[in-house]
């Protein structure tokens, strides 16, 4: 025999499996747990003589030398640079009133921002010809590419991502470290499906996530020179090349003497 209580349980049961689920469909979601970008610190694995009158503001590894644009108004040019003597091999200068900033190369054009004129230039790789221009809307800061896109830097915390034959923008994405903007980014380089970021009056390097512009992790290159190696305030860390077939790294400032060829280390 089935009792009168176990009857209304089992008749029961479905209203109360319902109700069970409906509560628990109510309870709000919890949020993704935020992984903290991850920590490197670096060991010198060379260190060469860079033009300490070379404004650095964009740095590209090709052939065994490096591709080198320099700034500042009357002083602006497009370099090839030998890395071991820091020798100037071939050089192109960038008439008044422009003022260069980030470059690179890609299927054999070399690409060039100006910083406030929302024009850039388009060279040929061996000979340095220009060949053409581009605009763009805001600042140029840094450049750099994925193999398909050039990604583009504005001082912000937003990087463009555009098309090399319209130079339109495809997608934009915010970078950011946890929900923190990261402003002034500054001269790019792409490594690793990465992109590393110089950030302004600053001697750490952002490695950003190209797909979310989460910040995966930071590296820190204080005490890269010695105190007194260099004395003008702008002279700060910027310039980023990566070479795709050894994995060397390297990195230099705006006005450095010296261009060091770094080693990752995890803290």
């Amino acid at each position: 025999m089935i009792s009168r209580l176990h009857m209304y349980t089992l008749i029961r049961l479905p209203a109360i499996l319902a109700l069970v689920l409906s509560f628990n469909a109510c309870e709000p979601a919890k949020p993704p747990v935020e992984k903290s970008p991850t920590l490197y610190g670096y060991e010198i694995v060379h260190t060469w003589p860079h033009d300490r009158d070379a404004f650095t503001q964009g740095l590209v590894f090709n052939g065994g030398n490096l591709l080198e644009s320099t700034g500042e108004v009357g002083h602006s040019s497009l370099r090839r640079v030998g890395p071991e003597t820091g020798a100037v091999v071939q050089k192109v200068d960038v008439p008044p009133p422009y003022f260069a900033e980030g470059i690179t190369l890609l299927k054999g054009k070399i690409y060039q921002l100006t910083w406030q004129h929302q024009l850039g230039f388009v060279y040929d790789a061996l000979t340095f010809e220009k060949t053409g221009e581009f605009k763009y809307t805001g600042e140029g800061w840094g450049l750099a590419n994925d193999g398909q896109s050039l990604i583009l830097s504005d001082g912000t915390n937003r990087v463009r991502f555009l098309d090399p034959d319209n130079f339109q923008v495809t997608r934009t994405i915010a970078v950011l470290d946890g929900h923190t903007a990261v402003e002034e980014l500054n001269e790019l380089e792409y490594v690793q499906g990465e992109i590393y970021a110089n950030i302004w009056h600053s001697d750490r390097i952002a490695r950003i996530d190209p797909k979310t512009g989460k910040v995966a992790g930071w590296i820190n290159l204080a005490g890269l020179l010695a105190p007194g190696e260099v004395q003008d305030e702008e002279a700060v860390l910027n310039g980023i090349a990566y070479d795709e077939g050894s994995g060397r790294l390297f990195v230099t400032g705006k006005l450095w003497p010296k261009l060091f060829e770094i080693r990752l280390t995890q803290k």
